[in-house]
């Protein structure tokens, strides 16, 4: 198991596809906080008018803006990098290669999956720490103890943003396919989105995170973000389950 993890890793390090989607994920995120903040500094009416509560030049107006672009952004950048390393292996034919391995494929993938959780959580911690240091550089002054406590918000919500990506993993497996995975990805963002309008609140398990944290924890409760960490997981066994009785001759 233990060389399967540092296979995995090995594989997501050296790839463009970590790389550029690290780099997607905290770089990315901070451009478009920079360049939120720079258009409601200039007074921009309709920017104004399209990010609501988030229109404010101060550490709430910035982790508002940060859950935001984090609920939807960083669902589908989180969805495409683990879409690349289920169907990576299928896309390039090396899934052959896996049946002779002495490792079971059920524990391939949950190296995967490990993998892509230290990731996800690194990259989590980041961005955290670059929204930190953004709102420090626009002199929006020491944090509160309730900045504090959105920027440890902002942290979960990335982590179980990450979480709720897993469904992409079972789509790769399901169908072979790279293309089909990433479609998946985004599929996962239009029915959060549609969710969240819909109603659904809370009690759905993709747009629950994302709900607790730009409400300050009061538009989801503990019992519903359970809820999407048992969807994350039913996810991850049913996944693990698929690769364990993947066949050649399919």
């Amino acid at each position: 198991m233990n060389a399967a993890i540092r296979v995995e890793a090995q594989k997501l390090v050296r790839s463009p596809v970590g790389v550029i989607g690290s780099l997607a994920l905290v770089a990315g995120t901070l451009a478009l906080l920079g360049g939120i903040t720079a258009a409601l500094a200039s007074g921009n009416p309709e920017l104004t008018a399209k990010v609501g509560v988030a229109a404010t030049l101060d550490w709430d107006g910035l982790l508002a803006s940060a859950a935001q672009i984090t609920s939807a952004g960083a669902l589908l950048g989180f969805g495409v990098v683990l879409s690349w390393m289920f169907g990576r292996e299928f896309a390039d034919g090396t899934i052959t290669g896996l049946f002779a391995l002495p490792v079971s494929r059920a524990r391939i993938a949950l190296a995967k999956l490990a993998v892509y959780a230290v990731w996800a959580a690194a990259v989590s911690v980041l961005l955290t720490v670059g929204i930190l240091a953004l709102g420090l550089t626009l002199n929006y002054g020491a944090p509160s103890a309730e900045t504090w406590a959105a920027l440890g918000r902002q942290t979960v919500l990335t982590i179980l943003t990450a979480a709720v990506a897993a469904p992409v993993a079972w789509v790769a497996t399901l169908t072979r396919s790279l293309l089909a995975a990433v479609g998946g990805a985004i599929a996962l963002v239009i029915v959060a989105q549609v969710g969240a309008l819909a109603g659904a609140g809370g009690w759905m398990p993709l747009a629950a995170p994302a709900l607790w944290a730009m409400s300050n924890g009061t538009a989801a409760n503990p019992m519903q973000l359970a809820l999407t960490v048992a969807f994350s997981a039913a996810l991850v066994g049913l996944t693990c389950a698929s690769w364990a009785r993947l066949q050649l001759n399919r």
